[in-house]
């Protein structure tokens, strides 16, 4: 079993299972859970698609449809965290991040490359979470003026790792991404 001793090594590790996330559709990194804070200021919770990472800029990328509530949410308060457990890796990773909403012509290079079958979950009609009276009382609807990119400008990085000796660090931009190590 792996074990950490070394901040570089420990976060070089994190960011390999947040790339294998983006480019393993059966790595459970590519379904992060994102967490926002409502408009009545509670946590909520949904579980999401990492669809790119950079390392080097500090960003991950999201897409989700305009009129959810995850977006209303970010436009009161763009400050979320996004978490990945990867049981085979025994790894936690917790991410903070400042969320930028992109819309409009600035996506449409990303909405080209959503593939066609993926495009109706951006433009549901009525809104995703309303109220029906059926289980399929709604129509897909796909529209570029409903699609958003979640830029997630990445603030710190905690990981928790549970070896045989369990294993815990934070990484912050503002310190250049030097470690700390805590107690786990």
């Amino acid at each position: 079993m792996i074990e950490f001793n070394n901040l570089t090594q420990f976060l070089d590790h994190g960011w390999s299972c947040i790339n294998r996330g983006v480019a393993d559709t059966k790595s459970p990194g590519r379904y992060p859970t994102l967490a926002t804070v409502s408009k009545d200021l509670l946590p909520e919770t949904r579980t999401v698609v990492l669809r790119k990472a950079n390392r080097s800029t500090s960003i991950l990328e999201l897409h989700t449809d305009t009129q959810t509530e995850k977006v209303n949410a970010l436009r009161q308060n763009p400050n979320a965290s996004l978490h990945m457990w990867l049981p085979k890796r025994r790894l936690q990773i917790r991410i903070s991040v400042i969320v930028k909403i992109q819309t409009g012509s600035i996506v449409k290079k990303r909405w080209e490359e959503v593939p066609q079958k993926s495009r109706v979950s951006y433009g549901t009609i009525p809104p995703s979470g309303s109220a029906i009276k059926e289980p399929l009382a709604y129509d897909q609807m796909p529209s570029m003026e409903s699609f958003a990119v979640l830029e997630c400008k990445i603030g710190k990085i905690e990981l928790l790792h549970l070896g045989r000796n369990h294993t815990r660090a934070v990484y912050q931009a503002s310190s250049d991404w030097a470690g700390t190590w805590l107690v786990p």
